[in-house]
This record gives C-alpha cells, structure tokens and sequence, in this order.
C-alpha cells in the first residue's frame, strides 16, 4: 500500500492483472478500517493480500464507502458483508435498492460486458438491508479514524457520492473527477449509460472546487494534483466529447457506424498523447464504446 497522508493509504487492486486501474482507499485507525471503493469480487485476493501485508486483520474492517455502485467500484460489497457481518456500507439512496437486490444492476451490466460478466468483476452478492447506511449527500461522518463530508456529486452516474476529509486535504471523488491511469496522463471523462447529466456533473465539479482539495482521489487512479489544472482538463475534455458525440448524431450512419467513428478519435487521441499502452490501460479503466453510449443517450434524452 502507499501512504496519502497519515492514516490514509491506497492499494492498487490490479484489475485483470494490469497495474493501475483500480484503487481502494484505506482509512486506518486504532478504532477500525475503512475501505472506499473495494471494486470488485474478481480483485478480492489482491485487496486481502494488501490489507494483510499491511498489518490490517480481517476483524479491523468496520465500514465500506461507496462512491456508487458500478461494479468496477462496488462488485465485492456483498462478499465483504457475508465474510465480515459487521460491517456499515455508505451508499447514496439512489444505489441503496441495487446493491440489497442487484437483479437489475446485473441485467443492465450483462446487456453491456455479456460473457465476460464473470471473468471481469466476479461474485455481484447482496448486502443486507441492515448493513447499509443510506446517504443523501450533505452528511457528515466518521470512517476509519475520520469526518468525512458527504456531497451528492451526480453527473457520471445519479447515486453518486463523494467524500471529503477537510484534515487530510483529500476528496474522495470515485469518477465523476475523471479517469488518469498514467500518472500525470490525461484526464479522461467516463460517460457510460444510463445516467450521463452534464449539467449535474458542471454542479459536482463545481463542489469539489468549493472544497479547496489538496488532492483528489481517483478510483482510476489514484492520488491526483494540482486539482484546478484536473478539473479544467476534465471540463475541456468533457465538453469535447459530449460535442462530438452530439455531431456524431447528425451522421448518415447507424448507430454503430457513429459508436465506431467516436471511439477511434477518442483513441486516437489517447494514443498519442499516452502510446498504445497507455490508451490500452485507459480502455480497461472506461471503455470508449460506452462512453459514446451514455453521451449519445444524453442527447437523445435532450432532444425528446
């Protein structure tokens, strides 16, 4: 694990057996542990192998936050509830529903990902009722040894939190801050479907800006700095996108002809500014088919 600041750590979850993909949040204290975002089942060795070279039994883990409940940031929940029956799990009210019953959630992400549901995120258990702290955005709570503020950051997805530690100078932000798996890398937006909402995500950004964060923690990956040059990358490429998509739209082309047509200047663009590695790692971080997806059903949505 490397060390944020004190108390406060991140392991690399090797997602698919590639470095920086994935990362758990890991807030220690004598009084317990708190994971944000374990990701999914399919990662669960490597995120106990981490925790236990760091000294961290299987009886100090008290609560999980949730920054929403993708699978890639939320897919183990129910088995780290079934192995430690004690746990609190912090979800908005949005993603609450889904993670006691993921008969819906499954059927959405299957119609996206179909064989490849099992290899990629693993066992999807429930979580009891009883386990779940449901969130609003606006709380303020205590976590492995720390207050946390909560803000209800839609944009990406609409059960989407994220979390604040004014002590520590880090925003917990999940992936409505974006996608940098090369460190100093592009800031790549993530707009799967159903629930791509630019003008919430202005607002989210907007909040993490009215914290003054030191550091923005991403679930794709990492520690990132200086924040106000992230969040204006960010914007820029967002907006970019969601043009493009948008002109997309008005092609003589079917619906894949345009996926396709987005997706390799997307990659393209990724390509050269990161090499075929990097653009590799970012599309196992967020594909780009389905970034087109989401942004061309917000347009549609739009237009209806």
């Amino acid at each position: 694990m490397q060390t944020l600041a004190a108390g406060v750590s991140f392991t690399d979850l090797h997602f698919q057996n590639i470095p920086r993909i994935i990362a758990t949040a890991v807030l220690h204290s004598p009084g317990g542990v708190a994971l944000v975002d374990p990701g999914p089942s399919s990662t669960l060795p490597a995120l106990r192998s981490a925790l236990a070279a760091s000294g961290i039994e299987p009886g100090d883990l008290r609560a999980v936050l949730l920054t929403h409940i993708h699978l890639d940031h939320a897919g183990a929940t129910g088995t780290l509830v079934r192995e430690h029956p004690g746990l609190r799990v912090y979800v908005h009210r949005n993603g609450a529903p889904h993670l006691v019953d993921p008969s819906k959630l499954l059927a959405s992400a299957t119609r996206l990902y179909g064989d490849d549901m099992d290899r990629l995120w693993g066992e999807v258990a429930p979580v009891p009722a009883g386990a779940l702290h449901v969130l609003e955005g606006g709380e303020r709570i205590e976590a492995g040894g720390r207050a946390l503020d909560v803000a209800y950051t839609p944009g990406h997805a609409s059960h989407h939190v994220s979390y604040w530690n004014p002590e520590s100078g880090i925003a917990f932000v999940g992936d409505t801050a974006g996608v940098r798996v090369v460190s100093g890398g592009y800031v790549l937006p993530a707009t799967p479907p159903p629930d791509v909402d630019l003008e919430a995500w202005a607002a989210s950004l907007a909040t993490f800006e009215s914290w003054r964060p030191e550091t923005l923690f991403l679930t794709h990956f990492g520690p990132s700095n200086p924040v106000g040059a992230h969040l204006g990358e960010l914007r820029d490429h967002l907006e970019e996108m969601a043009a493009v998509t948008r002109t997309s739209l008005s092609r003589d082309a079917t619906d894949a002809d345009r996926e396709a047509w987005c997706a390799g200047l997307w990659r393209s663009t990724l390509e050269q500014r990161m090499g075929e590695e990097g653009a590799r790692a970012y599309e196992a971080a967020g594909r780009l088919d389905l970034s087109w997806r989401g942004l061309a059903r917000y347009w549609k949505q739009r237009a209806a």
